[in-house]
This record gives structure tokens, sequence and C-alpha cells, in this order.
């Protein structure tokens, strides 16, 4: 007998009962796809995180006050992670100070911190209302600080200009604007140069970011950023910073300014070897690999129950075959009677439940491409062709091993058994 014609014999009595083997062809097509889609959520997950550090840049330190207070609202690039410098996790806890405009200018020192390149004191305001012509947007982030924040963070700037040294010195109430914030205030138009009132106080656009995309949930591009004295003065108050940002001269620096400015704040803030600091700082470098460490981890968790899908779907090949073997025991008996080899019979019921796995597995395959042009949760997946392999691959595999033993007992089958069987 032929290839041919055992593929044959296999497809009729798969078509002989479409609905049963639609409902086979079920169980593997959604392992396949849960599979390929859950990947897909913990890859885009992972580079929407980095993307979000990323603007940070690879050697930026943030700082931030380990304890909640102070005039400066919640600082930006949150605290996040323990001190990665010093090591101290014992011993009696210091009187905790916040982080002070003094601390950010003692930094700047390049006798005791020849490593750091920029120091940006930064101050935030929370969901400020800001108004244009009728036109209001409550910004979820409005940034007080230096100049040199822009570079640190990786912020450049789409249309107009930053504002420089000398708009700080006088507390100048200009304004630079990410996108969403230009969009709702400003539709179409240019927003550079024209007014907005920030909770009743006047600023002056001057500058648009450019677009960074949202990172999960949050807006990235939903932010102003004026100098620090303008929103202390009108906004927040001289209370403490919310952080400081800390700009190293290069990424192979970026431990060493850690130590250094590590060293000085435990000098202002009075911090003992034995003690326990009132601040933290976030190395984003070490961020970065932490997080890409977390959800890979995170990542193969989910494929892997997702894969138990896929088993079970396994188990139900084997159901399904053992049921079909019994059904079409005098069938099979009659074909050995009239000559038809083991070999043929075995490869026939293999057959069968191979194209039922692959069947399943490339509609699998073509529903979770299509899941993947959905956003989901504020995260956009992000295909990995290995799972789309390693799944297809999978489930072939399974209606081989899963059809195997079916199979090979309807070819183990003798003639005259089946005959009589009724």
């Amino acid at each position: 007998m032929s290839r041919l014609e055992i593929l044959r014999f296999a497809l009729r009595g798969l078509a002989a009962n479409k609905l049963r083997s639609f409902l086979t062809t079920l169980g593997i097509l959604i392992g396949v796809a849960a599979v390929i889609l859950l990947v897909a959520f913990g890859e885009g997950a992972s580079q929407s995180i980095q993307q979000s550090i990323q603007r940070l840049g690879a050697n930026t330190l943030t700082i931030s006050a380990s304890f909640a207070g102070g005039g400066g609202g919640g600082g930006f690039g949150g605290g996040g992670g323990g001190r990665a410098a010093g090591g101290r996790n014992e011993g009696p806890r210091t009187q905790a100070r916040q982080l002070t405009l003094e601390d950010a200018r003692a930094l700047t020192d390049r006798e005791r911190v020849p490593s750091v390149r920029s120091v940006s004191p930064v101050v935030t305001a929370n969901a400020a209302t800001a108004v244009h012509e009728g036109a209001s947007h409550t910004i979820a982030q409005l940034v007080g600080t230096y100049p040199s924040y822009f570079e640190a963070t990786n912020r450049p700037v789409e249309s107009g200009t930053y504002f420089v040294n000398d708009d700080v010195l006088a507390a100048r109430k200009v304004m630079v604007i990410g996108r969403t914030v230009a969009e709702e205030l400003f539709g179409a138009a240019d927003p550079v140069g024209r007014p907005v009132s920030v909770s009743g106080v006047p600023f002056t656009v001057i500058g648009v970011l450019r677009e960074s995309g949202s990172a999960g949930m949050q807006d990235a591009d939903d932010v102003a950023v004026v100098p620090l004295p303008a929103v202390q003065q009108s906004l927040t108050g001289f209370g403490a910073l919310g952080s400081i940002i800390v700009q190293a001269t290069g990424a192979d620096t970026t431990d060493s300014a850690q130590a250094e400015v590590t060293a000085v704040l435990d000098q202002r803030h009075g911090i003992t070897p034995a003690g326990v600091a009132d601040y933290r700082i976030l190395n984003q470098a070490t961020l970065q690999e932490t997080v890409s460490s977390t959800v890979g981890i995170f990542t193969a968790l989910l494929g892997a129950v997702a894969a138990i899908s896929l088993l079970v779907g396994g188990i139900g090949i084997t159901n399904i075959m053992l049921v079909t073997v019994t059904e079409r025991t005098r069938e099979i008996g009659i074909r050995k009677a009239i000559g038809a080899p083991r070999s043929a019979i075995l490869g026939q019921f293999l057959l069968e439940a191979t194209v039922l796995s692959l069947v399943g597995g490339l509609s699998g395959v073509a529903i979770a491409f299509a899941g993947t042009r959905f956003t989901i949760a504020g995260i956009s997946p992000v295909l990995v062709p290995s799972s789309i392999v390693l799944a297809l691959g999978v489930s072939v595999g399974i209606g081989l091993f899963f059809g195997g033993y079916p199979a090979n007992r309807a070819a183990r089958l003798r003639p005259i058994e089946a005959l009589r069987h009724e």
C-alpha cells in the first residue's frame, strides 16, 4: 500500500467524524495559541519595561528619600529597590532626612565626585491642571528641575527649545511639554510660544518633547518640565526634593559614581557604617539587568503554564483515537484479512493523530498571530519566532506520541478477532 493511499484512508477516517475531529483539534489549537500568546505577552512586557528604564539612560542614578514626606512630591523615577552601594542592611536607623538642594549642590563637587557628569534636582507636582483658551488637561507629572535633566533622562526636544540656566536663575515661568499635553491643549496647532495656565499660574510653552510612548498603563508623554524655582515658588513650595538625577561620565563609571555619591550623602546625612541610610540610589544599569532576568523567568513560567493545555490536548487525542480504534475494529480486521500489512494500519492511525495535531497547531499559530495585533492591558505582545517553532514542533510530537499507543493497538489486532468484534 502506497503512502498516498495511507493518507487517503487517514483523511477519510477523520472526515467520517467531523465534529469529533474538530473538538480534538480544538484542544491542540488552544494550547498552541496560549503558549505563543503568553510568551509574546511576556516579551512585550519585557520590552516595554526595558524602554521605560532606558529613557533614563544606562549611566544614570536616581536618588530618592527612603521615607515619604516633603514638599517635593513623589519624586521622578520612584525609589525602586534598596540602596545598591554600601551594603548596610542592619543597624540602628538614623533620624530621617529629606533630600535638599544643598545635597544636590554637594554632588557637583568635581574633587569629591569626579565620576559625575551632571546633577539634576527634581521636584514633582502630580495631577496639575493646565488650561489654554478653554481647553483643559490634568498633567500627570509636572517636573521642576535644571536643564541638565533633559540629557540625563534622554528626553530630546522635537520642536522649540529647552530652558537654560538663566531661566532657572531668574525663575522664569517657561515650560517644555510632552506630546500628550500638546495634543490635549493645542490639538494640531503649534504650542511653542503660547501661554498655559497651570493651577492658576501662567507659563509659556517654549518646547515640545519628542514622543516617548507609553510604558504599560503610564503615559510617558503626559509630562511638563519647568525650571525648578518656578515650580517651588508657585506650586510646591521650598521644601524637600522629590529626587536627584545624577548622570555619570559614562556607562563604565556608573558604579564609581554611585560609590562617590554614597560617600558624600553619608557624610551630609550623618550615616555611620553601622547605620541605615535614609536615602536610596537606583542604578539604572543594575535595574535593567535585574528586570531582564526577572521578566525572562516570568515569561518562561507563563509558557510552561500554557504548555499544560498542550498536554491536555494530547491526552484528548489518545482518548479519541482509542475510541476510533474500537469503533473501527471490524474495518481493521477486514483490511488485514485482505492483505493490508501491519505497517499500513500503524501508519494510518499515526497519520490521523498527526494530522489532527498539525491542523490544530497551524490554526493556533494563526489565532495567536491575530491576537498579537491587539494591545492587552497597555502592553503590545511581541511574537517570538522560537515560541512558534517550539509550539508547532510540540504539537506534532504530541500527535506522534499520544497517537502511538492507539495506532499500535490497532496494528496488533488479529484479523479473526477483529472480524468477530460486534
